[in-house]
Protein backbone atom coordinates (compact mmCIF):
# COMPACT_ATOMS: atom_id res chain seq x y z
CA UNK A 1 0.00 0.00 0.00
CA UNK A 2 1.35 3.36 -0.98
CA UNK A 3 1.07 5.93 1.75
CA UNK A 4 2.99 8.80 0.19
CA UNK A 5 0.82 11.56 -1.18
CA UNK A 6 2.29 13.54 -4.05
CA UNK A 7 1.00 17.10 -4.46
CA UNK A 8 1.09 18.65 -7.88
CA UNK A 9 3.28 21.72 -7.56
CA UNK A 10 2.44 24.85 -9.54
CA UNK A 11 4.99 25.82 -12.17
CA UNK A 12 7.29 28.66 -11.25
CA UNK A 13 5.95 31.72 -13.03
CA UNK A 14 8.28 34.14 -14.74
CA UNK A 15 9.08 37.36 -12.89
CA UNK A 16 6.68 40.18 -13.63
CA UNK A 17 7.91 42.83 -16.02
CA UNK A 18 8.06 46.19 -14.22
CA UNK A 19 6.48 49.12 -16.06
CA UNK A 20 8.90 51.90 -17.05
CA UNK A 21 9.05 54.82 -14.61
CA UNK A 22 8.65 57.25 -17.51
CA UNK A 23 5.34 55.80 -18.55
CA UNK A 24 3.43 59.04 -18.17
CA UNK A 25 6.07 61.42 -19.58
CA UNK A 26 3.67 62.74 -22.22
CA UNK A 27 1.14 64.15 -19.73
CA UNK A 28 0.22 67.71 -20.54
CA UNK A 29 1.12 70.48 -18.07
CA UNK A 30 -1.67 72.80 -16.91
CA UNK A 31 -0.47 75.50 -19.30
CA UNK A 32 -0.88 73.13 -22.20
CA UNK A 33 -4.46 72.26 -21.27
CA UNK A 34 -6.72 72.39 -24.33
CA UNK A 35 -9.42 75.04 -24.33
CA UNK A 36 -12.69 73.97 -22.76
CA UNK A 37 -11.13 71.36 -20.45
CA UNK A 38 -11.68 71.70 -16.73
CA UNK A 39 -8.55 71.96 -14.58
CA UNK A 40 -7.57 68.92 -12.57
CA UNK A 41 -6.33 70.92 -9.61
CA UNK A 42 -9.38 69.98 -7.56
CA UNK A 43 -8.18 66.37 -7.60
CA UNK A 44 -4.45 67.15 -7.25
CA UNK A 45 -2.47 67.16 -4.07
CA UNK A 46 -1.00 70.56 -3.17
CA UNK A 47 2.67 70.08 -3.83
CA UNK A 48 5.04 72.90 -4.73
CA UNK A 49 7.07 72.71 -7.91
CA UNK A 50 5.95 72.69 -11.52
CA UNK A 51 6.85 69.04 -12.05
CA UNK A 52 4.90 67.71 -9.06
CA UNK A 53 1.91 66.37 -11.04
CA UNK A 54 4.19 64.43 -13.39
CA UNK A 55 6.01 62.92 -10.43
CA UNK A 56 2.81 61.83 -8.71
CA UNK A 57 1.44 60.07 -11.80
CA UNK A 58 4.79 58.49 -12.59
CA UNK A 59 5.08 57.12 -9.07
CA UNK A 60 1.53 55.84 -9.21
CA UNK A 61 2.25 54.01 -12.44
CA UNK A 62 5.53 52.55 -11.25
CA UNK A 63 3.82 51.27 -8.11
CA UNK A 64 1.16 49.45 -10.18
CA UNK A 65 2.16 46.00 -11.42
CA UNK A 66 0.06 44.80 -14.35
CA UNK A 67 -0.43 41.15 -15.26
CA UNK A 68 2.60 39.56 -16.79
CA UNK A 69 2.15 38.42 -20.38
CA UNK A 70 4.98 35.90 -20.14
CA UNK A 71 3.51 32.42 -20.66
CA UNK A 72 4.76 30.04 -17.96
CA UNK A 73 5.81 26.45 -18.33
CA UNK A 74 2.80 24.15 -18.54
CA UNK A 75 1.41 22.86 -15.26
CA UNK A 76 3.01 19.61 -14.14
CA UNK A 77 -0.36 17.80 -14.12
CA UNK A 78 -0.78 18.54 -17.82
CA UNK A 79 2.77 17.44 -18.64
CA UNK A 80 2.47 14.22 -16.66
CA UNK A 81 -0.69 13.27 -18.54
CA UNK A 82 0.88 14.00 -21.93
CA UNK A 83 4.08 12.12 -21.06
CA UNK A 84 2.05 9.11 -19.96
CA UNK A 85 -0.10 9.08 -23.09
CA UNK A 86 2.83 9.42 -25.49
CA UNK A 87 5.65 7.57 -23.76
CA UNK A 88 4.35 4.94 -21.33
CA UNK A 89 4.33 1.37 -22.65
CA UNK A 90 1.55 -0.84 -21.32
CA UNK A 91 3.06 -4.29 -20.71
CA UNK A 92 0.52 -5.76 -18.28
CA UNK A 93 -1.26 -8.88 -19.62
CA UNK A 94 -3.84 -8.46 -16.83
CA UNK A 95 -4.60 -4.90 -17.98
CA UNK A 96 -5.09 -5.96 -21.60
CA UNK A 97 -7.26 -8.94 -20.67
CA UNK A 98 -9.38 -6.79 -18.36
CA UNK A 99 -9.63 -4.16 -21.11
CA UNK A 100 -10.87 -6.83 -23.53
CA UNK A 101 -13.62 -7.81 -21.11
CA UNK A 102 -14.37 -4.14 -20.53
CA UNK A 103 -14.70 -3.43 -24.26
CA UNK A 104 -17.04 -6.37 -24.75
CA UNK A 105 -19.17 -5.45 -21.75
CA UNK A 106 -19.34 -1.75 -22.62
CA UNK A 107 -20.56 -2.39 -26.17
CA UNK A 108 -23.17 -4.76 -24.74
CA UNK A 109 -24.40 -2.10 -22.31
CA UNK A 110 -24.78 0.31 -25.21
CA UNK A 111 -26.83 -2.19 -27.20
CA UNK A 112 -29.09 -2.83 -24.22
CA UNK A 113 -29.80 0.90 -23.88
CA UNK A 114 -31.19 0.96 -27.42
CA UNK A 115 -34.28 -0.85 -26.16
CA UNK A 116 -35.34 2.33 -24.32
CA UNK A 117 -36.99 5.13 -26.36
CA UNK A 118 -35.87 7.76 -23.84
CA UNK A 119 -32.32 7.00 -24.98
CA UNK A 120 -32.82 6.48 -28.72
CA UNK A 121 -34.68 9.77 -29.18
CA UNK A 122 -31.41 11.59 -28.40
CA UNK A 123 -29.35 9.74 -31.01
CA UNK A 124 -28.46 10.28 -34.63
CA UNK A 125 -27.12 13.29 -36.54
CA UNK A 126 -28.02 16.85 -35.62
CA UNK A 127 -29.64 17.26 -39.03
CA UNK A 128 -31.83 14.23 -39.70
CA UNK A 129 -30.68 12.11 -42.63
CA UNK A 130 -27.08 13.35 -42.62
CA UNK A 131 -24.47 10.75 -43.57
CA UNK A 132 -20.77 11.60 -43.21
CA UNK A 133 -18.13 10.16 -45.58
CA UNK A 134 -15.80 7.85 -43.62
CA UNK A 135 -17.97 8.60 -40.62
CA UNK A 136 -18.25 6.90 -37.24
CA UNK A 137 -20.63 3.95 -36.87
CA UNK A 138 -22.83 3.78 -33.78
CA UNK A 139 -23.31 0.20 -32.47
CA UNK A 140 -26.80 -1.18 -32.97
CA UNK A 141 -27.82 1.56 -35.43
CA UNK A 142 -27.29 2.53 -39.06
CA UNK A 143 -25.98 6.01 -38.25
CA UNK A 144 -22.82 7.27 -39.97
CA UNK A 145 -21.77 10.40 -38.10
CA UNK A 146 -18.91 12.84 -37.76
CA UNK A 147 -16.62 11.78 -34.85
CA UNK A 148 -17.85 14.57 -32.54
CA UNK A 149 -21.50 13.61 -32.87
CA UNK A 150 -20.51 9.96 -32.98
CA UNK A 151 -18.78 10.34 -29.61
CA UNK A 152 -21.97 11.78 -28.13
CA UNK A 153 -24.05 8.91 -29.51
CA UNK A 154 -21.71 6.13 -28.38
CA UNK A 155 -21.03 7.76 -25.02
CA UNK A 156 -24.75 8.18 -24.38
CA UNK A 157 -25.76 4.60 -25.09
CA UNK A 158 -22.86 3.30 -23.00
CA UNK A 159 -23.95 5.27 -19.93
CA UNK A 160 -27.70 5.22 -20.28
CA UNK A 161 -28.51 2.27 -18.02
CA UNK A 162 -25.73 2.76 -15.46
CA UNK A 163 -24.62 -0.78 -16.26
CA UNK A 164 -21.01 -0.30 -17.43
CA UNK A 165 -17.88 -0.46 -15.30
CA UNK A 166 -17.14 1.68 -12.26
CA UNK A 167 -14.31 3.21 -10.25
CA UNK A 168 -14.79 4.25 -6.64
CA UNK A 169 -12.36 6.41 -4.69
CA UNK A 170 -12.41 9.99 -3.39
CA UNK A 171 -14.29 10.59 -6.66
CA UNK A 172 -16.54 8.13 -8.43
CA UNK A 173 -17.05 7.48 -12.08
CA UNK A 174 -17.23 5.04 -14.95
CA UNK A 175 -13.95 4.91 -16.89
CA UNK A 176 -15.42 2.96 -19.80
CA UNK A 177 -17.42 6.11 -20.59
CA UNK A 178 -14.26 7.17 -22.44
CA UNK A 179 -14.93 4.52 -25.07
CA UNK A 180 -17.47 6.93 -26.55
CA UNK A 181 -14.64 9.20 -27.67
CA UNK A 182 -12.06 6.47 -28.31
CA UNK A 183 -14.22 4.31 -30.58
CA UNK A 184 -15.71 7.27 -32.43
CA UNK A 185 -12.28 8.63 -33.34
CA UNK A 186 -10.62 5.28 -33.99
CA UNK A 187 -13.44 4.07 -36.25
CA UNK A 188 -13.41 7.31 -38.25
CA UNK A 189 -9.62 7.17 -38.69
CA UNK A 190 -9.70 3.49 -39.66
CA UNK A 191 -12.25 4.24 -42.38
CA UNK A 192 -9.88 6.92 -43.68
CA UNK A 193 -7.23 4.24 -44.13
CA UNK A 194 -5.25 4.36 -40.90
CA UNK A 195 -4.23 0.82 -39.81
CA UNK A 196 -5.77 0.92 -36.34
CA UNK A 197 -6.52 -2.38 -34.62
CA UNK A 198 -8.57 -3.40 -31.59
CA UNK A 199 -5.25 -3.50 -29.72
CA UNK A 200 -5.04 0.29 -30.19
CA UNK A 201 -8.52 0.68 -28.68
CA UNK A 202 -7.55 -1.48 -25.70
CA UNK A 203 -4.38 0.53 -25.10
CA UNK A 204 -6.31 3.80 -25.28
CA UNK A 205 -8.90 2.40 -22.86
CA UNK A 206 -6.22 1.38 -20.36
CA UNK A 207 -4.68 4.85 -20.49
CA UNK A 208 -8.02 6.66 -20.28
CA UNK A 209 -8.98 4.48 -17.31
CA UNK A 210 -5.66 5.29 -15.66
CA UNK A 211 -5.96 9.05 -16.14
CA UNK A 212 -9.56 9.26 -14.97
CA UNK A 213 -9.03 6.88 -12.07
CA UNK A 214 -5.69 8.38 -11.04
CA UNK A 215 -7.20 11.85 -10.84
CA UNK A 216 -10.05 10.40 -8.76
CA UNK A 217 -8.04 8.46 -6.17
CA UNK A 218 -7.47 11.35 -3.74
CA UNK A 219 -9.36 14.27 -5.30
CA UNK A 220 -13.09 14.68 -4.68
CA UNK A 221 -14.78 16.78 -7.33
CA UNK A 222 -18.24 16.00 -5.98
CA UNK A 223 -17.41 17.76 -2.70
CA UNK A 224 -17.07 21.03 -4.60
CA UNK A 225 -20.23 20.32 -6.60
CA UNK A 226 -18.60 19.16 -9.85
CA UNK A 227 -19.68 16.07 -11.73
CA UNK A 228 -17.18 13.30 -12.41
CA UNK A 229 -17.64 13.66 -16.18
CA UNK A 230 -14.96 16.37 -16.04
CA UNK A 231 -12.53 13.46 -15.73
CA UNK A 232 -14.06 11.72 -18.76
CA UNK A 233 -13.48 14.88 -20.76
CA UNK A 234 -9.86 15.20 -19.60
CA UNK A 235 -8.98 11.52 -20.09
CA UNK A 236 -10.73 11.28 -23.46
CA UNK A 237 -9.07 14.46 -24.72
CA UNK A 238 -5.67 13.07 -23.80
CA UNK A 239 -5.99 9.69 -25.49
CA UNK A 240 -7.80 10.82 -28.63
CA UNK A 241 -5.16 13.51 -29.07
CA UNK A 242 -2.60 10.80 -29.63
CA UNK A 243 -4.96 8.84 -31.90
CA UNK A 244 -5.44 11.99 -33.98
CA UNK A 245 -1.67 12.42 -34.36
CA UNK A 246 -1.12 15.35 -32.02
CA UNK A 247 2.39 15.57 -30.58
CA UNK A 248 3.26 15.78 -26.91
CA UNK A 249 3.06 19.60 -26.74
CA UNK A 250 -0.28 19.63 -28.57
CA UNK A 251 -1.63 17.05 -26.16
CA UNK A 252 -0.66 19.34 -23.28
CA UNK A 253 -2.58 22.12 -25.02
CA UNK A 254 -5.64 19.92 -25.64
CA UNK A 255 -5.78 18.70 -22.04
CA UNK A 256 -5.51 22.30 -20.82
CA UNK A 257 -8.54 23.12 -22.96
CA UNK A 258 -10.46 20.29 -21.30
CA UNK A 259 -9.73 21.71 -17.84
CA UNK A 260 -10.74 25.26 -18.79
CA UNK A 261 -13.91 24.10 -20.54
CA UNK A 262 -17.19 24.64 -18.68
CA UNK A 263 -17.61 21.87 -16.09
CA UNK A 264 -20.90 20.13 -15.31
CA UNK A 265 -22.52 20.50 -11.91
CA UNK A 266 -23.69 17.36 -10.12
CA UNK A 267 -27.16 18.86 -9.78
CA UNK A 268 -28.71 16.31 -12.13
CA UNK A 269 -27.52 13.39 -9.99
CA UNK A 270 -29.03 14.53 -6.70
CA UNK A 271 -32.48 15.02 -5.24
CA UNK A 272 -34.61 16.96 -5.92
CA UNK A 273 -33.17 17.51 -9.44
CA UNK A 274 -32.17 13.98 -10.46
CA UNK A 275 -32.96 13.53 -14.12
CA UNK A 276 -32.03 11.95 -17.46
CA UNK A 277 -29.11 14.30 -18.06
CA UNK A 278 -26.99 12.05 -15.84
CA UNK A 279 -27.40 9.40 -18.52
CA UNK A 280 -26.10 11.53 -21.40
CA UNK A 281 -23.59 13.68 -19.48
CA UNK A 282 -20.73 11.32 -20.33
CA UNK A 283 -21.70 11.37 -24.00
CA UNK A 284 -21.54 15.16 -23.87
CA UNK A 285 -18.09 14.98 -22.24
CA UNK A 286 -16.86 12.58 -24.94
CA UNK A 287 -18.06 14.82 -27.75
CA UNK A 288 -16.46 17.90 -26.20
CA UNK A 289 -13.19 16.01 -25.80
CA UNK A 290 -13.09 15.09 -29.48
CA UNK A 291 -13.98 18.64 -30.49
CA UNK A 292 -11.23 20.16 -28.33
CA UNK A 293 -8.59 17.75 -29.65
CA UNK A 294 -9.58 18.56 -33.23
CA UNK A 295 -9.40 22.31 -32.53
CA UNK A 296 -5.88 21.95 -31.17
CA UNK A 297 -4.94 19.87 -34.20
CA UNK A 298 -5.97 22.88 -36.28
CA UNK A 299 -3.67 25.14 -34.29
CA UNK A 300 -5.64 26.27 -31.23
CA UNK A 301 -3.26 27.27 -28.42
CA UNK A 302 -3.37 25.86 -24.91
CA UNK A 303 -3.48 27.49 -21.51
CA UNK A 304 -0.28 26.42 -19.73
CA UNK A 305 -1.27 27.44 -16.18
CA UNK A 306 -4.96 26.52 -16.51
CA UNK A 307 -4.85 24.75 -13.15
CA UNK A 308 -2.46 26.91 -11.12
CA UNK A 309 -3.10 30.45 -12.39
CA UNK A 310 -3.79 32.74 -9.45
CA UNK A 311 -7.46 33.78 -9.25
CA UNK A 312 -8.37 32.50 -12.73
CA UNK A 313 -7.12 28.89 -12.63
CA UNK A 314 -9.09 25.70 -11.96
CA UNK A 315 -7.71 25.30 -8.44
CA UNK A 316 -8.71 28.81 -7.31
CA UNK A 317 -12.02 29.01 -9.15
CA UNK A 318 -13.38 25.48 -8.75
CA UNK A 319 -11.28 23.52 -6.24
CA UNK A 320 -11.13 25.84 -3.23
CA UNK A 321 -7.49 26.64 -3.91
CA UNK A 322 -6.33 23.04 -3.39
CA UNK A 323 -3.89 21.46 -5.84
CA UNK A 324 -4.54 17.88 -6.95
CA UNK A 325 -2.97 15.06 -4.96
CA UNK A 326 -1.77 11.79 -6.41
CA UNK A 327 -1.42 8.40 -4.76
CA UNK A 328 0.67 6.72 -7.46
CA UNK A 329 2.25 7.41 -10.85
CA UNK A 330 0.27 6.51 -13.97
CA UNK A 331 0.56 2.87 -15.00
CA UNK A 332 -2.20 0.28 -15.44
CA UNK A 333 -3.53 0.03 -11.86
CA UNK A 334 -7.02 1.34 -12.59
CA UNK A 335 -7.88 -1.07 -15.41
CA UNK A 336 -6.46 -3.99 -13.43
CA UNK A 337 -8.72 -3.14 -10.48
CA UNK A 338 -11.79 -1.76 -12.25
CA UNK A 339 -15.23 -2.86 -11.04
CA UNK A 340 -17.67 -4.51 -13.44
CA UNK A 341 -21.42 -4.24 -13.01
CA UNK A 342 -22.42 -7.79 -13.74
CA UNK A 343 -25.50 -8.83 -11.84
CA UNK A 344 -27.59 -5.69 -11.55
CA UNK A 345 -28.04 -2.37 -13.39
CA UNK A 346 -27.71 -0.47 -10.12
CA UNK A 347 -25.55 2.41 -8.91
CA UNK A 348 -22.38 0.68 -7.75
CA UNK A 349 -22.47 1.64 -4.09
CA UNK A 350 -25.66 -0.43 -3.85
CA UNK A 351 -24.44 -3.53 -5.72
CA UNK A 352 -23.71 -5.61 -2.62
CA UNK A 353 -26.93 -4.38 -0.97
CA UNK A 354 -28.92 -5.60 -3.96
CA UNK A 355 -27.13 -8.95 -3.86
CA UNK A 356 -27.96 -9.20 -0.15
CA UNK A 357 -31.60 -8.35 -0.90
CA UNK A 358 -31.82 -11.30 -3.28
CA UNK A 359 -30.51 -13.58 -0.55
CA UNK A 360 -33.07 -12.21 1.92
CA UNK A 361 -35.85 -12.66 -0.65
CA UNK A 362 -35.01 -16.36 -0.95
CA UNK A 363 -34.85 -16.67 2.83
CA UNK A 364 -38.34 -15.18 3.11
CA UNK A 365 -39.61 -17.73 0.60
CA UNK A 366 -38.14 -20.54 2.70
CA UNK A 367 -40.00 -19.19 5.72
CA UNK A 368 -43.26 -18.87 3.82
CA UNK A 369 -43.08 -15.09 4.14
CA UNK A 370 -43.17 -12.19 1.67
CA UNK A 371 -41.90 -8.64 1.68
CA UNK A 372 -45.24 -7.56 3.16
CA UNK A 373 -44.22 -9.33 6.37
CA UNK A 374 -41.24 -6.99 6.80
CA UNK A 375 -41.36 -4.47 9.63
CA UNK A 376 -38.00 -2.77 8.98
CA UNK A 377 -34.78 -3.05 6.98
CA UNK A 378 -31.52 -1.55 8.20
CA UNK A 379 -28.73 -1.08 5.67
CA UNK A 380 -25.22 -0.67 7.02
CA UNK A 381 -23.31 1.04 4.23
CA UNK A 382 -20.38 3.28 3.28
CA UNK A 383 -20.29 7.05 3.73
CA UNK A 384 -20.30 7.55 -0.04
CA UNK A 385 -23.60 5.70 -0.40
CA UNK A 386 -25.10 7.81 2.36
CA UNK A 387 -24.27 10.95 0.36
CA UNK A 388 -25.22 9.75 -3.10
CA UNK A 389 -28.10 7.28 -3.02
CA UNK A 390 -29.82 7.49 0.37
CA UNK A 391 -33.11 9.11 -0.68
CA UNK A 392 -36.53 9.49 0.89
CA UNK A 393 -39.73 10.65 -0.76
CA UNK A 394 -41.22 10.20 -4.24
CA UNK A 395 -39.03 9.08 -7.12
CA UNK A 396 -40.56 10.30 -10.36
CA UNK A 397 -38.25 9.03 -13.11
CA UNK A 398 -35.94 6.21 -14.15
CA UNK A 399 -32.79 8.19 -13.29
CA UNK A 400 -34.04 8.93 -9.79
CA UNK A 401 -34.85 5.28 -9.05
CA UNK A 402 -31.55 3.75 -10.16
CA UNK A 403 -29.80 6.13 -7.76
CA UNK A 404 -31.95 5.37 -4.70
CA UNK A 405 -30.67 2.54 -2.49
CA UNK A 406 -34.01 1.95 -0.79
CA UNK A 407 -35.66 1.42 -4.19
CA UNK A 408 -32.85 -0.86 -5.39
CA UNK A 409 -33.21 -2.96 -2.23
CA UNK A 410 -37.01 -2.91 -2.02
CA UNK A 411 -37.56 -4.16 -5.55
CA UNK A 412 -35.65 -7.46 -5.24
CA UNK A 413 -37.02 -8.02 -1.72
CA UNK A 414 -40.48 -8.00 -3.32
CA UNK A 415 -39.88 -9.53 -6.75
CA UNK A 416 -36.59 -11.43 -6.43
CA UNK A 417 -35.02 -9.56 -9.37
CA UNK A 418 -33.65 -6.18 -10.41
CA UNK A 419 -33.39 -5.51 -14.16
CA UNK A 420 -33.34 -2.45 -16.38
CA UNK A 421 -37.13 -2.65 -16.64
CA UNK A 422 -37.42 -2.45 -12.84
CA UNK A 423 -36.93 1.35 -12.98
CA UNK A 424 -39.63 2.17 -15.52
CA UNK A 425 -42.74 4.13 -14.58
CA UNK A 426 -44.86 1.02 -15.09
CA UNK A 427 -42.76 -1.05 -12.70
CA UNK A 428 -42.55 1.72 -10.10
CA UNK A 429 -46.34 2.10 -10.03
CA UNK A 430 -46.71 -0.99 -7.79
CA UNK A 431 -47.71 0.49 -4.38
CA UNK A 432 -45.81 -2.22 -2.47
CA UNK A 433 -42.49 -0.65 -3.52
CA UNK A 434 -42.98 2.72 -1.84
CA UNK A 435 -44.61 1.02 1.16
CA UNK A 436 -41.46 -1.06 1.68
CA UNK A 437 -39.12 1.87 0.90
CA UNK A 438 -40.61 3.72 3.85
CA UNK A 439 -39.42 0.89 6.14
CA UNK A 440 -35.82 0.96 4.88
CA UNK A 441 -33.15 3.17 6.43
CA UNK A 442 -29.37 3.53 6.14
CA UNK A 443 -26.64 3.91 8.75
CA UNK A 444 -22.96 4.43 8.06
CA UNK A 445 -20.63 1.57 8.93
CA UNK A 446 -17.19 3.06 9.57
CA UNK A 447 -15.42 -0.18 8.65
CA UNK A 448 -17.03 -0.12 5.21
CA UNK A 449 -16.09 3.54 4.72
CA UNK A 450 -12.44 2.93 5.65
CA UNK A 451 -12.00 -0.21 3.53
CA UNK A 452 -13.74 1.50 0.62
CA UNK A 453 -10.69 3.80 0.31
CA UNK A 454 -8.03 1.20 1.14
CA UNK A 455 -6.07 0.75 -2.14
CA UNK A 456 -5.41 -2.90 -1.33
CA UNK A 457 -9.07 -3.71 -0.63
CA UNK A 458 -11.40 -1.22 -2.32
CA UNK A 459 -14.41 -3.02 -0.92
CA UNK A 460 -17.98 -1.78 -1.39
CA UNK A 461 -19.61 -3.34 1.64
CA UNK A 462 -23.30 -3.41 2.58
CA UNK A 463 -25.20 -5.38 5.19
CA UNK A 464 -28.97 -5.92 5.48
CA UNK A 465 -30.73 -6.59 8.78
CA UNK A 466 -34.41 -7.44 8.39
CA UNK A 467 -36.99 -7.54 11.16
CA UNK A 468 -40.41 -9.07 10.52
CA UNK A 469 -43.79 -7.96 11.85
CA UNK A 470 -43.92 -10.94 14.22
CA UNK A 471 -40.68 -9.85 15.91
CA UNK A 472 -38.42 -12.30 14.08
CA UNK A 473 -35.01 -10.83 13.18
CA UNK A 474 -33.33 -12.58 10.29
CA UNK A 475 -29.58 -13.17 10.28
CA UNK A 476 -27.84 -10.11 8.90
CA UNK A 477 -26.53 -10.59 5.37
CA UNK A 478 -23.20 -8.82 4.85
CA UNK A 479 -21.34 -8.68 1.52
CA UNK A 480 -18.06 -6.82 1.13
CA UNK A 481 -17.21 -7.33 -2.55
CA UNK A 482 -19.61 -7.40 -5.51
CA UNK A 483 -19.31 -10.04 -8.22
CA UNK A 484 -17.63 -7.49 -10.50
CA UNK A 485 -14.74 -6.88 -8.08
CA UNK A 486 -11.21 -8.04 -8.90
CA UNK A 487 -11.36 -10.44 -5.93
CA UNK A 488 -14.31 -12.21 -7.57
CA UNK A 489 -13.02 -11.98 -11.17
CA UNK A 490 -12.95 -15.74 -11.78
CA UNK A 491 -16.55 -16.01 -10.61
CA UNK A 492 -17.58 -12.91 -12.53
CA UNK A 493 -16.04 -13.46 -15.97
CA UNK A 494 -18.46 -16.19 -17.17
CA UNK A 495 -21.35 -14.07 -15.84
CA UNK A 496 -19.97 -11.05 -17.70
CA UNK A 497 -19.96 -12.98 -20.97
CA UNK A 498 -23.49 -14.21 -20.29
CA UNK A 499 -24.52 -10.59 -19.71
CA UNK A 500 -23.00 -9.67 -23.10
CA UNK A 501 -24.88 -12.49 -24.83
CA UNK A 502 -28.14 -11.29 -23.28
CA UNK A 503 -27.46 -7.78 -24.56
CA UNK A 504 -26.68 -8.72 -28.17
CA UNK A 505 -29.52 -11.25 -28.48
CA UNK A 506 -32.35 -8.76 -29.17
CA UNK A 507 -30.37 -7.12 -31.99
CA UNK A 508 -28.88 -9.93 -34.08
CA UNK A 509 -29.91 -13.34 -35.35
CA UNK A 510 -28.37 -16.51 -33.94
CA UNK A 511 -25.78 -16.86 -36.71
CA UNK A 512 -24.51 -13.31 -36.25
CA UNK A 513 -24.45 -13.67 -32.47
CA UNK A 514 -22.29 -16.77 -32.91
CA UNK A 515 -19.92 -14.86 -35.20
CA UNK A 516 -19.59 -12.01 -32.69
CA UNK A 517 -18.88 -14.37 -29.79
CA UNK A 518 -16.28 -16.33 -31.76
CA UNK A 519 -14.40 -13.13 -32.59
CA UNK A 520 -14.44 -11.44 -29.18
CA UNK A 521 -13.55 -14.57 -27.20
CA UNK A 522 -10.36 -15.28 -29.18
CA UNK A 523 -8.22 -12.72 -27.37
CA UNK A 524 -5.17 -12.94 -29.65
CA UNK A 525 -7.02 -12.67 -32.94
CA UNK A 526 -9.47 -10.13 -31.55
CA UNK A 527 -6.59 -7.82 -30.71
CA UNK A 528 -5.48 -7.84 -34.36
CA UNK A 529 -8.92 -7.06 -35.79
CA UNK A 530 -9.09 -3.73 -37.69
CA UNK A 531 -11.20 -1.19 -35.81
CA UNK A 532 -13.66 -0.65 -38.66
CA UNK A 533 -14.24 -4.39 -38.94
CA UNK A 534 -14.95 -4.50 -35.21
CA UNK A 535 -17.50 -1.69 -35.52
CA UNK A 536 -19.10 -3.39 -38.52
CA UNK A 537 -19.94 -6.38 -36.30
CA UNK A 538 -22.55 -4.25 -34.54
CA UNK A 539 -23.94 -2.17 -37.43
CA UNK A 540 -27.65 -2.53 -38.17
CA UNK A 541 -28.78 -2.33 -41.77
Amino acid sequence: MLSRVVRSSPSVAARRVQPASTAFSTLRTPSARPAGRLPVSANRLSISGASAPHTIFARAMSAHHGESTVRPEADKVLQDIADYVHDYKIDSPLAFETARLCLIDTIGCGLEALRFPECTKLLGPVVEGTTVPNGTRVPGTNYVLDPIRGAFNIGTIIRWLDFNDCWLAAEWGHPSDNLGAILAVADHLARQGQPLKVHDILEAMIKAHEIQGGLALLNSYNRVGLDHVVLVKVASTAVVSKLLGLNREQTVDAVSQAWVDGQSLRTYRHAPNTGPRKSWAAGDACSRAVNLALLVKKGEKGLPSVLTAKTWGFYDVLFKGKPFEFQRPYGSYIMENVLFKISFPAEFHAQTAVEAAHIVHNKLKELGKTAEDIKSVRIRTQEAAMRIIDKQGPLDNFADRDHAINYMVAYPLIFGELTSESYTDAAAADPRIDALRAKIYCVEENKFSVEYHDPERRSIGNALLVELNDGTVLDEVEIEYPVGHKRRRAEGTPLLMAKFQNHIAPHFDAAHQKKILEIVTNAEEFSKLPVDKFSDLFVKA
